[in-house]
């Protein structure tokens, strides 16, 4: 027998809606591209046994996304709020160069399509 009232564990989507609606446009940007971050340091490898969970393949989509995203964000969330996402992101694509066995070519790495050219 199914019972139609919703039970009490479900979640409010209204709730939901009206929470999301009351963040700020710079902390969601700012959050998504932190996750991107993050997953894309673990699939370099970068996190603490790290070799275990190296896909370089995975790595460069995350960080092409993560590019796309702060390229596109930051004039719309500051030079403040831009600033430190620019450097993890070049941080990332200089590990990702370290860690290929054949490094691409300047101006063809992860992301370099909306950041340019990475060196060291």
């Amino acid at each position: 027998m199914s019972d139609a009232t919703p039970s009490s564990e479900s979640p409010d989507f209204d709730d939901f809606t009206r929470d999301i609606a009351d963040v700020p446009a710079v902390e969601v940007i700012t959050t998504v591209a932190v996750h991107l971050m993050s997953a894309a340091a673990v699939n370099l490898g970068l996190a603490e046994g790290g070799e275990q969970h190296k896909d370089l393949d995975e790595a460069r989509k995350l960080i092409t996304a993560l590019a796309g995203l702060v390229t596109a964000g930051a004039p719309e969330i500051s030079n403040f709020h831009a600033a430190p996402l620019r450097d993890g992101l070049k941080s990332l694509q200089l590990a990702f160069r370290e860690a290929s066995l054949v490094p691409d070519a300047p101006g063809t790495g992860p992301g370099e399509k909306f950041t340019g050219p990475v060196y060291g």
